[in-house]
């Protein structure tokens, strides 16, 4: 066991970090190992897009939950890829309206196999009994009502 795993709560977030490039390059080889040629930072957008057909880049962001200029930086890979496409929407021509491409349509397609098998594999991890999905939600949920920051300057006031 080395410092930051000994440390506890205090590297949460470094360990959950460390844990999501894990899962992430894994994910890589998985998607190669299927003779798929996708990147795992482009499944927010594209099971997004496979799910909801037709959203604006801020529909996007806000149901991944990214920024606007992250979810512009992986629309703009997914197009160069030609994953996606995107129109002007007619009713207001600022807005850009985003689908799946029919080459989209094909990888989805694909991958909706892998997708099973990864979920399976997945929930082998994560689901015992301190169901780690379960723990996740909840830590999302209690930062949306308090962020981590507002919780510290709060204990901050009440210690001083």
């Amino acid at each position: 066991m080395n410092i930051i795993d000994e440390s506890g709560i205090l590297a949460i977030s470094t360990r959950l970090q460390r844990l999501s490039e894990q899962l992430r390059k894994d994910g890589a080889m998985i998607y190669q190992s299927f003779d798929i040629d996708f990147e795992p930072k482009w499944f927010p957008v594209i099971f997004t897009l496979h799910h909801k057909k037709t959203m604006s880049v801020v529909e996007i962001a806000n149901e991944i939950g990214y920024t606007h200029p992250s979810t512009i930086s992986l629309l703009k890979e997914l197009e160069k890829q030609k994953f996606i496409q995107s129109r002007k929407d007619k009713q207001d021509e600022r807005r850009r309206l985003i689908i799946l491409s029919p080459k989209g349509v094909q990888l989805v397609e694909k991958m909706q196999p892998v997708w099973e098998l990864m979920s399976k594999v997945l929930g082998e991890i994560a689901d015992n009994k301190n169901n780690l999905l379960q723990a996740i939600i909840e830590a999302e949920e209690k930062i949306a009502e308090q962020s981590f920051y507002q919780r510290a300057l709060k204990t901050k006031k009440e210690l001083n």
